[in-house]
């Protein structure tokens, strides 16, 4: 069982922070939340999911996590993309035998920075053999249109965690089904490479160990020694997965697959596992909770969500 009934058991939670994986908004919270002290890190964490509010602090213990990376790469298929920001925020219910349970926010857990897909258009399907792709292609070398943008988005819950992966290497730490929207005036509003039937599964792994920090603090995120809350950070981990398969894109032309055939033969999609890879550098990790969640059984959710909200500024 993995709780945080002391200061001294808070150092075994650390496995459960190092979930620094790809990339919108949160049930309980709104993405622009500002939260002081140590709680501003965890704007989106779902304190108030029925699942978190319902953890008695005994047989369950509710915990925020938030995993951010200013930037990595992405390669899908015959296609590199270079990364922004990306930040992923989960609450996480501690099972008194040892298992877990992931409350993601209720618009997803990943927010992600658009990236510029390299070539635009013209690098993205052209040329080609369809006439039409050719005409298209045609007014592109100078357009502005030619931009395209590529945003991870999430298309179901992450599931699959693994506490013990978190401080380790090369390990999946957690299963982050997700989707890529590709944005440009001529693909159209609904151009996705994967869906939520056939998502981009992404299952992280530590290249290296990160280093290890921690504090404690009041419920309002004031730094305090012997403060009722306390948050580990994990820093400086490179993090990555190579095991992912990604299917064709589909929804990509005005009419919604006008397009479709012209990027996926460019974009060399579907593309089996093996041959496609994530990396996210320097990935920043906290995990706070209650330092005694035992001693307000059976109210810890409830207690979480509230010093949660007093620390809103």
């Amino acid at each position: 069982m993995l709780q945080l009934p002391s200061r001294a058991g808070l150092a075994t939670v650390s496995a459960l922070t190092a979930l620094g994986a790809f990339v919108s908004m949160g049930t309980a919270t709104a993405a622009e939340t500002t939260l002081n002290g140590e709680w501003a890190p965890f704007t989106r964490c779902p304190v108030d999911a029925p699942a978190m509010l319902a953890a008695d602090g005994l047989e369950k213990t509710p915990q925020c996590v938030v995993s951010t990376s200013a930037g990595g790469t992405i390669k899908l298929g015959e296609t590199t993309v270079v990364t922004g920001k990306t930040d992923l925020q989960l609450g996480i219910v501690q099972n008194a035998d040892g298992t877990s349970r992931v409350v993601a926010p209720s618009s997803g857990a990943l927010v992600a920075d658009p990236a510029t897909v390299p070539g635009g258009l013209l690098g993205l399907m052209c040329p080609s053999d369809m006439p039409v792709i050719t005409a298209i292609c045609k007014t592109l070398d100078t357009s502005s249109l030619n931009r395209i943008t590529a945003t991870m988005e999430s298309v179901g819950a992450p599931y699959a965690f693994d506490q013990t992966a978190g401080i380790l290497t090369d390990l999946p730490i957690v299963a982050l089904p997700v989707r890529i929207h590709l944005e440009n005036p001529l693909l159209g509003s609904k151009c996705y490479i994967g869906t939520a039937a056939n998502p981009v599964l992404l299952r992280p792994e530590n290249r290296n160990y990160p280093e290890f920090g921690m504090s404690f603090f009041q419920s309002d995120g004031t730094l305090e020694e012997a403060g009722e809350m306390s948050r580990i950070n994990l820093t400086g981990a490179t993090q990555n997965d190579s095991t992912f398969a990604v299917p064709a894109a589909t929804g990509c032309g005005l009419n919604l697959g006008l397009i479709n055939a012209a990027v996926n033969a460019k974009t060399g999609l579907p593309s089996a596992a093996g041959h496609n890879s994530l990396t996210l550098n320097n990935t920043r990790t906290s995990l706070t909770g209650l330092n005694a969640p035992g001693t307000v059984v059976p109210d810890a959710g409830r207690v979480l969500a509230e010093n949660w909200h007093s620390a809103v500024k």
